[in-house]
């Protein structure tokens, strides 16, 4: 590969980059071509865009990018590394622990997700367990509207109890 062709890969994945708030680094090397494709389909089916990668382009497009400081990320970057790209911050986890479960990869390097940091495998059910921004702020939403809810609800109600004890009085009068 010329020198051209690398910068312009490098210039690629830093815009895929800055493009996406999450990405996680994974190992899918060993797989063979039915379950890697597998593997894409479910990928695109989630909205998650799968790149596989050179070790070096994708340390010198992370330094490139200016985003964030991805240094704590440079020690995973040995042997085969494919990026998963994601607007949603737990699906890729998701997607991983499913695929998983019938096959041995992909194994999770790192990831980077709600601009922090997570190394290592064993961060895999805490990644998953995260909640996406859209589910946080719904969950929000219902707190909020719960309140508002038994007020509504409680006047309903007294109004109609107001009511029977105004019509009871009226008649027990006559």
């Amino acid at each position: 590969m010329r020198r051209e062709e690398k910068n312009a890969l490098i210039d690629r994945l830093a815009e895929q980059i800055n493009e996406y708030p999450h990405f996680y680094l994974t190992d899918t090397s060993e797989l063979n071509a039915e379950v890697t494709h597998q593997l894409r389909k479910t990928c695109f089916e989630k909205q998650v865009k799968l790149v596989v990668v050179k070790n070096t382009l994708l340390k010198k497009a992370l330094e490139k990018s200016g985003k964030f400081d991805f240094s704590p990320l440079f020690e995973t970057l040995k042997g085969s590394t494919s990026v998963m790209f994601t607007e949603t911050g737990n699906v890729p986890a998701k997607l991983i622990k499913e695929f998983r479960k019938a096959h041995p990869k992909p194994i999770l390097k790192a990831a980077f997700v709600e601009e922090s940091i997570y190394v290592g495998e064993n961060q895999l059910d805490v990644l998953a367990a995260l909640k996406s921004k859209n589910e946080l702020i719904a969950d929000i939403v219902a707190l909020l509207q719960s309140p508002a809810k038994n007020v509504i609800s409680s006047l309903q109600s007294g109004g109609q109890k107001l009511s029977g004890v105004i019509k009871a009085l009226s008649e027990k009068e006559q």
